[in-house]
């Protein structure tokens, strides 16, 4: 395959994964935002939100003070943004009619429908109407295209190249909502600190597990009230549940493996390492050493790991 061709298909699944990620990012901020809390407590969230994607220095150019109306126009329609949704489905769709030749019909369509609606969508408003729907809309979108991919293309390099795609962007954005979320509530995950309103702290947790449609799988794997050890076992070291590092982590070796070439033996020992940690890694020695320090080095691994792929199998960065 031509490195040009897996680059279009590579970055074509990582944009529609990112609008899908941060359409979930925003959501758990507008339903967090309905509890209960003060004015600089929401604006925390927000801040937080932007630092998920490395943007506050962009935003405040544009917008100046944070607020939950501007973050939300920043972050969907605001073409500027690289990052921002309608930024996202836009360069999916580009990079898609790059390789239309590549794609089945129905992927192109996909693809192509969701552009087209999307900009029916903005221009009604239905973002700031009804952010949650617009939100469901994204994702379900996402869905669409994933399901897609898997049940109509060739099972050959076109198709390892997406999945490849479509898991390193998950992993990616799966510990970015992790470590900005944990590192904003003040919970002791040794449980030896000051005591929280427990109808607050149920009502953060299910939303972020809802963010990553792990509300009910918590409830099947542990059959206990949420506890945020459990929340971070559940999103990186269970290979069972479909957004965890762990899981992300095993299809990006899987994929990985299926496209090797002579020069990725060096990608391939770093993803198999990454893969490895998680695989027989244990959340309290996590928790005991920090959160926020495994994530980080997680994200500098995977941030390597992309450019390593860039490297031995796409077009240079």
């Amino acid at each position: 395959m031509l490195s040009r061709t897996a680059d279009h298909l590579f970055w074509m699944s990582r944009y529609t994964e990112r609008a899908e990620n941060t359409a979930r990012m925003l959501d758990v901020n507008v339903q967090t935002g309905l509890l209960p809390q003060s004015a600089a407590v929401a604006e925390i969230g927000w801040h937080g939100l932007l630092s998920i994607s490395e943007l506050e220095t962009s935003y405040q150019a544009l917008y100046g003070d944070i607020s939950a109306v501007k973050v939300l126009e920043f972050m969907v329609s605001d073409t500027d943004n690289p990052s921002s949704i309608v930024s996202c489905l836009r360069a999916a769709r580009e990079n898609a009619r790059a390789v239309r030749g590549t794609l089945t019909t129905e992927v192109w369509e996909t693809q192509n429908q969701t552009w087209l609606e999307l900009q029916q969508r903005l221009a009604q408003g239905d973002h700031k109407d009804d952010p949650t729907r617009f939100f469901e809309w994204v994702k379900y979108r996402s869905h669409l295209s994933r399901g897609v991919t898997v049940g109509t293309m060739l099972m050959d390099e076109s198709l390892h190249f997406m999945r490849l795609g479509t898991f390193l962007e998950r992993a990616d954005n799966t510990a970015r909502l992790l470590d900005v979320k944990f590192h904003a509530v003040e919970s002791d995950f040794m449980g030896a600190a000051q005591q929280r309103d427990q109808v607050h702290d149920f009502y953060h947790w299910s939303a972020i597990l809802r963010s990553v449609s792990g509300f009910e799988i918590y409830r099947k794997v542990y059959r206990d009230v949420i506890k945020p050890e459990r929340v971070a076992e559940l999103l990186v070291l269970r290979p069972d549940m479909p957004r965890s590092l762990h899981a992300s982590m095993n299809e990006v070796v899987s994929n990985l493996g299926l496209v090797a070439n002579a020069e990725s033996a060096a990608t391939e020992r770093l993803a198999g390492k990454l893969r490895a940690e998680l695989k027989y890694g244990d959340i309290q020695d996590i928790l005991a050493s920090g959160l926020h320090a495994f994530l980080t080095r997680f994200l500098d691994q995977v941030n390597e790991l992309g450019g390593r792929i860039s490297r031995d199998f796409l077009l240079p960065a």
